[in-house]
């Protein structure tokens, strides 16, 4: 297998590069950013976490809770490093004024910048991944030490309560939801698989599959095996994925083909599950920002 493989940090630019000083809270047209900087974590390094509060948010009122991953690049262009943003709040707010979906905040995570790949790339894959290459794998790639198990646990035992504590939130699974692009898509899925007892649906747009720059079959085949294995039962989650044709997603269509096999083999239907294809689209925010309704609705039908 090619080495640069190994190199699956380098890969992610639009989603890894962050900057190393301090980010400006982002400016948004609606609602308002609340940011906890430096949360604190007995299980990862901290890292700040920007809260979007719609307008007219009020402690009378409750609010499903959308968590995304790679916060730093949800809310304002002017503050990331490509100038390119999600926009999710305008997307959230058009949303709850039409009535399609309640009211809802937005948790957005931080990445760990150097430490992504080691937070994202669930861990429980790398029992499957075939003993020659998992060594070069977890040294190269993920510096030495696999994160993401603890990184759930972080968003599970420690972020999610201090949300429920500080904001008037409908806390249960069936209005609790995670979100997000590439790595950021796999980590959410894998979080849904994990805790199936707290999140009710999770969206992974551009979901990486491939584990790393180039096409490969031995990061996606560890993939296909967990989730053969340890994919959340069907009732009581929802689960969206998606990708484009261009840019870094052009190697996705094979490996997603193979995960929709499995997603319906565990039961799913279209009631719960949605794979769609975007012909033309890329592997940034500013496409992922055009769909964005899509996954949203979705994820959260039936959550009034």
């Amino acid at each position: 297998m090619k080495e640069n493989i190994l190199f699956v940090l380098l890969s992610l630019g639009p989603l890894l590069a962050m900057q190393a000083g301090a980010q400006p809270i982002p400016k948004v047209g609606t609602g308002v950013i609340e940011r906890i900087e430096n949360f604190p974590s007995k299980h990862v390094a901290p890292r700040n976490v920007d809260v979007w509060l719609p307008h007219g948010y009020s402690t009378q009122r409750s609010y499903n809770v959308l968590y995304m991953q790679d916060g730093q690049m949800l809310f304002d262009a002017t503050t990331t490093w490509n100038k390119q943003a999600w926009n999710v709040h305008l997307t959230v707010d058009r949303l709850v004024k039409e009535g399609r979906i309640p009211d809802t905040i937005v948790v957005g995570v931080w990445n760990n910048g150097k430490y992504r790949h080691a937070e994202y790339y669930p861990e429980k894959f790398l029992p499957y991944v075939i003993e020659s290459f998992r060594g070069k794998f977890i040294d190269k790639a993920l510096h030495g030490k696999p994160l993401a198990d603890s990184y759930l646990r972080f968003l599970v035992e420690e972020l999610k309560p201090e949300i429920d504590r500080k904001y008037p939130t409908r806390s249960g699974r069936a209005n609790t939801f995670v979100m997000g692009s590439s790595m950021g898509g796999m980590i959410s899925i894998y979080a849904m698989n994990e805790y199936p007892h707290i999140f009710g649906g999770a969206a992974g747009l551009s979901t990486h599959w491939m584990g790393a720059m180039q096409p490969n079959s031995t990061l996606p085949l560890a993939a296909f095996n967990y989730l053969r294995d340890h994919l959340a039962a069907p009732a009581g989650h929802r689960l969206y994925m998606d990708h484009g044709t261009t840019e870094l997603d052009a190697g996705y269509a094979p490996y997603q083909v193979f995960i929709d096999e499995i997603v319906r083999d565990r039961g799913y239907t279209s009631s719960n599950w949605v794979s769609r294809r975007f012909e033309g689209t890329g592997h940034n925010e500013r496409e992922w920002a055009k769909r964005l309704e899509i996954p949203i609705l979705f994820l959260m039908a039936g959550s009034q």
